[in-house]
């Protein structure tokens, strides 16, 4: 909870809030201030009043304002009392750093000091030190301390069995140890529940920024890949088209012509695909009203026009399709549409400028088949040879259950055949 959180609940408790951390943070830069601060305050409120008194056995108590049960026990020199004071109270310096031996000292001294019938208001370090033992050591330490703690009540109720009743004076003290030892408890186990929230809330700030870098590396991906196929193809496309109309500008100046307007058209073509594909990645919410208009992704019926792009470079293309394939998913028809592009690019890239190419899309039953194959390669890729194009379609294809298979075909030419599964991914089989 922040600060803000507890600002709606009065400014008191924000105020408090506030003190509270700014205390916590003062404390772990230097630990010794608050256990010197405790030592002072028990000196204080406990030491000081029976050094000014005299100490529990003044008898003139009425005078100072003593209690009448006082007067049951021994009266302590000066020196003696600071002595059992000294040694009550100077061991709470080590409560946090080490509070077993800390609350040996004290129990110690404790029991010392009853066993010459002497009582100190300074008796309260042994319950200061049983509670820092209970939130700072070893839980497997609390049961001997527990057991020392019970005796040395005991010695203090007989001890004052003169004054008041045995049982009285044990249901007191053995109520007081413990709800300091209960207070200690809560307070450690109140501790361990926040470290453990902390390190919760630590760890699903780690997962949230992997799953966010793992998702920006997937979009990055996605994206290169979109990118590879638009400009891969398209700048095929323009290659080839430019060098048939430097060879045909002497011969037929119309044809040159014809082809630096097709290669116009393509570089409009790429450039829309681009900005449509860059532009998906903008925010709907920062999108300026003047950017660029979101067209819809291609599918299968924009192959007719990539294949018209494709004769436009001097490929013949012979595309056939099979089955109900336009009310495919988007996905499908946007994974076919790459697949098919790509197939095509290497095509224009390795094979005879006279080659001819058997498109053909089949869908059947659950599997949708694309099989692009031409008539002879000029210079067929090798093994070695496999690029972003092959892995981009394996990629694409995976992700529909698909499979890509590239290589020679029988009788010569190369071809490429994909395979998607149409099976909807939550059937259960």
């Amino acid at each position: 909870m922040t600060t803000d959180d507890l600002s709606g609940m009065g400014p008191l408790v924000a105020r408090l809030s506030r003190g509270g951390r700014r205390l916590r943070q003062a404390d772990r830069t230097h630990p010794w201030v608050l256990d010197t601060a405790v030592v002072i305050l028990v000196f204080l409120m406990f030491c000081l009043p029976d050094l000014v008194h005299g100490g529990a056995g003044d008898r003139d108590g009425d005078r100072h304002g003593s209690h009448p049960f006082w007067f049951a026990f021994a009266r302590l020199p000066l020196a003696g009392m600071l002595a059992l004071q000294a040694g009550l109270v100077l061991p709470l310096l080590w409560r946090r750093r080490r509070p077993a031996a800390a609350f040996a000292a004290v129990a110690a001294v404790f029991v010392l000091q009853w066993s010459l019938g002497a009582a100190l208001r300074a008796d309260v370090a042994l319950f200061v030190a049983l509670y820092s033992l209970a939130l700072h050591g070893r839980l497997r330490q609390l049961p001997w301390a527990c057991a020392a703690t019970a005796a040395a009540m005991v010695l203090v109720a007989v001890r004052a069995s003169v004054a008041v009743s045995v049982w009285d004076a044990l249901f007191f003290l053995l109520s007081t140890a413990t709800a300091a030892l209960a207070l200690g408890l809560v307070v450690r186990i109140r501790r361990a529940q926040l470290a453990g929230l902390r390190d919760r809330a630590a760890r699903l700030e780690i997962e949230r920024d992997q799953r966010s870098r793992l998702a920006a590396a997937t979009e990055r991906t996605r994206v290169a890949r979109e990118m590879h196929d638009i400009v891969g193809h398209n700048l095929s496309v323009i290659i080839t088209l430019a060098d048939a109309g430097a060879y045909a500008s002497d011969l037929a100046p119309e044809r040159g012509k014809e082809a630096l307007q097709l290669i116009g058209d393509t570089g409009r073509q790429a450039l829309g695909e681009l900005r449509r594909v860059l532009g998906v990645l903008r925010e709907t919410a920062g999108a300026s009203p003047g950017g660029p208009e979101l067209s819809p992704q291609p599918g299968i019926a924009d192959i007719d026009a990539l294949c018209a792009n494709v004769r436009a470079a001097g490929l013949e293309i012979v595309y056939r399709t099979s089955g109900d394939v336009d009310a495919l998913d988007s996905g499908v028809q946007l994974t076919t549409y790459r697949i098919v592009q790509e197939a095509l690019t290497n095509t224009l890239k390795h094979a005879d400028p006279d080659a001819c190419v058997h498109l053909a899309v089949v869908e059947k039953d659950t599997r949708l088949t694309i099989q692009v194959r031409d008539t002879g390669p000029a210079a067929p890729p090798g093994p070695h040879e496999e690029g972003h194009g092959l892995v981009g379609m394996r990629e694409r294809a995976a992700l529909y259950g698909g499979t890509v298979s590239a290589g020679p075909a029988s009788g010569g030419g190369w071809s490429v055949e994909a395979v998607l599964d149409l099976t909807p991914q939550g059937d259960v089989r």
